[in-house]
């Protein structure tokens, strides 16, 4: 069942990215032929708005096809008023633009959902301490509840480690312990540690460990606007660095997941309850934004390029440059998902 569950979810989060394309285009007055949710041969169809609406049997993503635009066969023009290729630059861009805004805007609602039924965190109560660390120098014990920290309030235990690695010098800390509060003094070093790329970095540390304990974050109306932005702004912030590291080597090809690993990751996440699986639906639905903004010929980021080019240059790049390019990306998107499905194989198989 939570396969179906996660199949389901990934068609819908294709769907709300097929949306935002179709939505800008019909805005334009472009005339959209097909709505397809996967790719290949055609399983079940109907007709509404003029559109034949459809699923197909290979559900790696989705397409909308417009009028006068085709990826597979980029001279198939045509020059009626209705036509994609017909519309201003900018208007072209706006409808690119409009399938990974559409995704980053349902992220943000999925956050918006968790922030409002009150999502779980780690509280700022100390487990392990390191031997000969500042905090045990400092004379913090394990149990220990971190109030504040040089005046700032702390409720959490994010807020409790982003500030020690951005302080500077002693850090006043005030600590509940057995129903007594203690304040004490706290030196931060530099010392070296790993990030989630496994890259060492040098950041301040003190020594201190969660005990692992949770309590649930209670909202107001603007907190939860706040908490939405800035997962949102995360999740993005985070994908942009994983594809650096990919790039540049720091994380192996053999780390690159498939939808297989979607897939299954999303059935996982189902089993913890509904909000761990809107948590990772968000996740995948701003994977989805961001890759699609990638200047690949045949993803969003390649057309909105050219579309760049011709308002710079006052003319569309050729014909032939642009079926090439266009060759050149579904090589490179065939490669990707290839090597995805690869290591998804392989994952299973160990």
């Amino acid at each position: 069942m939570s396969w179906i569950i996660s199949l389901g979810v990934l068609s819908a989060l294709i769907f709300f990215h097929e949306l935002g394309h179709y939505s800008a285009a019909r805005f334009f007055g472009v005339y959209v032929e097909v709505f397809s949710i996967g790719f290949g041969k055609k399983l079940a169809s109907f007709s509404w708005l003029g559109t034949r609406w459809q699923i197909s049997a290979i559900p790696l993503g989705g397409y909308v096809k417009m009028k006068g635009q085709d990826d597979l066969d980029p001279s198939l023009l045509s020059f009626d008023s209705d036509s994609y290729n017909t519309k201003k630059p900018w208007q072209r861009i706006i409808i690119l633009l409009a399938g990974p805004l559409a995704n980053f805007l349902l992220a943000w609602f999925l956050f918006l959902a968790i922030a409002a039924g009150g999502p779980k965190t780690l509280s700022p109560i100390i487990g392990n301490i390191v031997k000969d660390s500042p905090a045990a120098e400092a004379g913090l014990q394990k149990g220990d509840r971190v109030l504040m920290i040089g005046g700032t309030k702390i409720a959490t235990w994010d807020e409790l480690s982003d500030l020690i690695k951005t302080s500077e010098g002693v850090l006043s800390i005030q600590v509940e312990r057995s129903g007594m509060v203690h304040q004490l003094l706290l030196t931060p070093r530099i010392t070296d540690s790993r990030n989630i790329f496994k890259e060492t970095i040098r950041q301040r540390m003190v020594g201190i460990a969660p005990s692992g304990e949770s309590h649930t974050l209670h909202l107001n109306p603007v907190e939860t606007l706040v908490y939405a932005s800035k997962e949102t702004y995360n999740a993005s912030f985070m994908i942009f660095q994983s594809l650096e590291k990919l790039l540049t080597g720091v994380v192996p090809a053999k780390e690159l997941g498939g939808v297989v690993s979607i897939v299954q990751i999303t059935a996982d996440a189902t089993a913890y309850g509904w909000m761990s699986l809107f948590f990772f639906s968000a996740f995948i639905s701003v994977n989805l934004g961001v890759l699609n903004l990638l200047p690949i010929p045949a993803l969003d980021g390649g057309h909105i390029l050219f579309n760049l080019y011709e308002m710079i240059r006052r003319k569309a790049p050729s014909e032939a440059l642009i079926t090439q390019l266009t060759i050149g990306g579904w090589i490179i998107l065939l490669g990707l998902m290839t090597l995805g499905l690869y290591n998804d194989i392989t994952r299973l198989m160990q």
